[in-house]
C-alpha cells in the first residue's frame, strides 16, 4: 500500500472518529435535555401546558338581598349574562372588543379601557360586559362561527334597585373594584373584577352582602376557542352573600318624595329619637343606581358629574348648611347650660325690629319686632334681636366651647361611607388668622346667635341633636342596618330634664302656640313640637327649614327638611315635615326583627 492510501485512510478513520463521538455528544445532550424537559421539569411545563389550554373563570356570588323595616325588598338580584374574553394577547383581544362592540353598542372610549385593565391584568379573563342583555347575547350566538375565539358567555345574577331613584343615597351602587380601592384596607383579599359596593349602605356592609366568588375551568385550544368545562380540577362553588334588614321604611320615603317640591334641591331625614333608626333618608335631585350595575358609560358618568344638580351628592348626610334659627335651640341650650339665662330670662334691649351694635345695624326677621319676650317667648316667634343680645352673654369664648360639648364638630357616627362632622370654627385665633385682630369682633358671636356666620352643619346632624331634645338628652347614633346590636350613644347633652321639658314645651310652642311660627304646620290627633329656619343663601334665595318630632308627650319620630332656595321655613319645609310625621304617626305599626348578623 503506498503511503498517500495509507495516509488518506488514517485522515478517514479519524473523521469517522470524531463524526462517531461527535454522534454520541449530541446524542447524549439530547438525553440530557429530554431528562430535564420530562423528569426535571415535567411539572413546570405540564402547569404552563395548562396555562394555555385550560382557563380558571371566576363564579360571582349572588350578593345578599336588602330589606326595609317591614321586609320589602329594596336590592335583590335578577338573573343576568356577563360576556368574557379569553384573550391570547393584546392584539387579539382588540379583535374581539371592536367585533363585539357592533354588537354590544361600545365607544372607542369603553375599548381603551377595558384594554388598559387588560394590560394591567394579562392573566385575568377580561369581562367585556356584565350586564348583557338577551338580545345581544342572541346575537353573540348567532354570529359564533364569525366572531374570533375566546369568546365566553356566562350567566351571572345581575343586581337589581326596585325603587330606583327613591333610595339611591341610602343603598347605593355596585360595580367593578377599581385599582384605588383594590389598596385600601377594608377590600382587603379582593382581586382585580370582582363587583364591589362603591357607594351607600352596598359599601358599608359589603363583606356581608358580597359573599365569596367561586372558580370554574374551561379548556381552549391552540386559537383560543372554547373546547369545554376541564373535569381535571375541581370546581369552587361560589358562598352567596348574607341578606340584611335596614331601618328604612320604602312607604315613608315615598310620601316624602311626593312631597318634596319637583324642581327644587335639598334634603329629608327622619329618625326614631331614642334609638337612631334612620326611618327616611331622602337627598334631591337623585338619580338611578341601576344605571351603574355591569358598569357605567364614561360619557355618562360624566354627565352626571357635570350636572349642576349633583345627583350623585347625599346631600342629607355630607352637605352643610347655615341653619339658621333651628340652630337657636342649641344656643338657648348653651345659655342654659352656663347660667346665662333661664327660660324666663328678658333681655335689657326690647325687640323693635333691629339691634344697633357698635355702630352698625343687625336686623330681626320682621321690621315691626316682637317686643319684650322671655326666651320661651323668643324661640316661640325666633327673635333674632333676643338671640343677638344671648350670644353677647354667652361670648364667643363659651360659644365654642358650647358646641363642642353639645356634640358638634364630631361626626354623628352614621352607618354611611361619608359623614361630614359640620363646619364651626374651633377657636377665636381662627377668626384672628382669617379677618384679623379686629375685624370681626364686632358681628361673629350675633351670626353664630341666629345659626349664620362660619357655622354650616349637615341634616342629619341637626336631626341628631333635636333626637337629643326629643328623648332625654341622649345624642343617638344614626343607624341605617337594623341588624345586630343598637349603637352606642354619641353622647349626652349638658342640661337637666328640667332645661330639656322647658325647651320641647317652647318648641310645642312654635306650632300650636299664636305666634309661633309653624303654626300653620300643627297636626289635628298629635301634638307637634318644632323649629324652623332661614338661612342665608348667598347664591340666591334663603334657604327653608324645619326640624320637629311628635308626639310632643313621647316621641315617636324626629325629622329635618331643607329645601334649597324655599326661602322661609314655615312655608316651604315645614309642611313637609308636618305631613310626613302625621303619616307615619297614622301608619306606624311594630316592625319585624331583621335576622341578626354577625359583623
Amino acid at each position: 500500500m503506498s503511503p498517500v492510501i495509507s495516509t488518506q485512510a488514517t485522515q478517514r478513520q479519524g473523521r469517522a472518529l470524531f463524526a462517531r463521538w461527535l454522534a454520541l455528544l449530541a446524542i447524549f445532550a439530547l438525553g440530557l435535555q429530554f431528562f430535564r424537559i420530562q423528569v426535571l421539569k415535567h411539572t413546570t411545563y405540564v402547569l404552563r401546558s395548562d396555562e394555555n389550554r385550560i382557563r380558571a373563570l371566576p363564579v360571582p356570588a349572588a350578593r345578599g338581598s336588602i330589606y326595609d323595616r317591614n321586609g320589602t325588598v329594596i336590592a335583590e338580584n335578577v338573573p343576568g349574562y356577563s360576556i368574557v374574553a379569553l384573550p391570547l394577547s393584546a392584539d387579539s383581544l382588540r379583535v374581539v372588543l371592536e367585533q363585539l362592540a357592533v354588537i354590544l353598542g361600545h365607544s372607542d372610549e369603553k375599548i381603551d379601557g377595558l384594554m388598559a385593565n387588560y394590560r394591567q391584568h394579562p392573566n385575568r379573563p377580561v369581562v367585556v360586559e356584565s350586564d348583557a342583555t338577551f338580545s345581544e347575547v342572541s346575537a353573540i350566538e348567532e354570529r359564533r362561527a364569525y366572531l374570533p375565539g375566546g369568546i365566553v358567555i356566562e350567566t351571572a345574577p345581575k343586581r337589581h334597585y326596585p325603587w330606583g331613584e327613591l333610595l339611591a343615597h341610602v343603598i347605593g351602587y355596585v360595580g367593578e373594584i377599581g385599582d384605588e380601592e383594590l389598596r385600601l384596607a377594608e377590600f382587603e383579599g379582593y382581586e382585580p373584577g370582582r363587583v364591589v359596593g362603591r357607594s351607600g349602605i352596598e359599601r358599608v356592609y359589603d363583606r356581608l352582602l358580597a359573599g365569596t366568588p367561586g372558580v370554574r375551568y374551561v379548556e381552549v385550544n391552540a386559537l383560543g376557542r372554547l373546547v369545554g368545562g376541564f373535569r381535571g380540577r375541581e370546581p369552587i362553588a361560589a358562598t352567596p352573600g348574607v341578606d340584611i334588614h335596614v331601618n328604612i321604611d320604602v312607604g315613608l320615603q315615598k310620601v316624602i318624595a311626593d312631597l318634596f317640591p319637583d324642581t327644587m334641591r335639598g334634603a329629608v331625614v327622619a329618625l326614631e329619637p331614642a334609638s337612631g333608626a334612620v326611618l327616611a333618608m331622602y337627598s334631591a335631585p337623585s338619580f338611578d343606581p341601576n344605571v351603574f350595575v355591569g358598569g357605567v358609560e364614561p360619557s355618562h358618568w360624566r354627565t352626571l358629574n357635570a350636572d349642576p344638580g349633583r345627583p350623585l351628592f347625599n346631600r342629607a348626610v355630607s352637605a352643610t348648611y347655615a341653619p339658621g334659627s333651628t340652630f337657636k335651640l342649641v344656643v338657648a341650650g348653651i345659655a342654659m347650660a352656663e347660667g346665662d339665662a333661664d327660660i324666663d330670662t328678658r333681655m335689657p334691649i326690647t325687640c323693635r325690629g333691629a339691634l344697633m351694635y357698635y355702630g352698625r345695624v343687625f336686623k330681626c326677621w320682621t321690621p315691626s319686632g316682637h317686643g319684650s319676650l322671655d326666651l320661651n317667648g323668643a324661640i316661640r316667634e325666633s327673635c333674632d334681636v333676643y338671640f343677638y343680645q344671648l350670644g353677647l352673654k354667652i361670648t364667643l369664648e363659651g360659644m365654642l366651647e358650647g358646641v363642642r360639648e353639645f356634640g358638634f364638630t364630631r361626626p354623628t357616627g352614621i352607618d354611611l361611607p361619608i359623614d361630614n362632622a359640620g363646619i364651626f370654627p374651633p377657636d377665636t385665633a381662627w377668626y384672628n388668622r382669617r379677618y384679623g385682630p379686629s375685624g370681626w369682633t364686632n358681628s361673629v358671636v350675633l351670626n353664630l346667635a341666629i345659626g349664620q356666620g362660619e357655622n354650616a352643619q349637615s341634616p342629619l346632624k341637626m336631626t341628631q341633636f333635636f333626637a337629643a331634645l326629643a328623648s332625654g338628652g341622649t345624642l343617638p347614633t344614626p343607624r341605617i342596618s337594623r341588624d345586630g346590636p343598637r349603637a352606642e350613644p354619641s353622647g349626652s347633652l349638658p342640661l337637666s330634664d328640667e332645661q330639656l321639658d322647658q325647651l320641647r314645651n317652647s318648641l310645642v310652642e312654635v306650632v300650636n302656640a299664636p305666634g309661633g311660627t309653624a303654626r300653620g304646620s300643627r297636626l289635628r290627633r298629635w301634638t307637634l313640637a318644632g323649629k324652623t329656619g332661614t338661612a342665608q343663601n348667598p347664591h340666591g334665595e334663603d334657604h327653608a327649614w324645619f326640624l320637629g318630632f311628635a308626639p310632643a308627650e313621647e316621641p315617636a319620630i324626629v325629622a329635618a327638611a331643607i329645601v334649597e332656595g324655599g326661602g322661609h321655613g314655615s312655608s316651604a319645609a315645614a309642611p313637609i315635615v308636618s305631613r310626613l310625621i302625621a303619616y307615619y304617626l297614622e301608619n306606624q305599626a311594630p316592625a319585624p326583627a331583621g335576622e341578626a348578623t354577625a359583623r
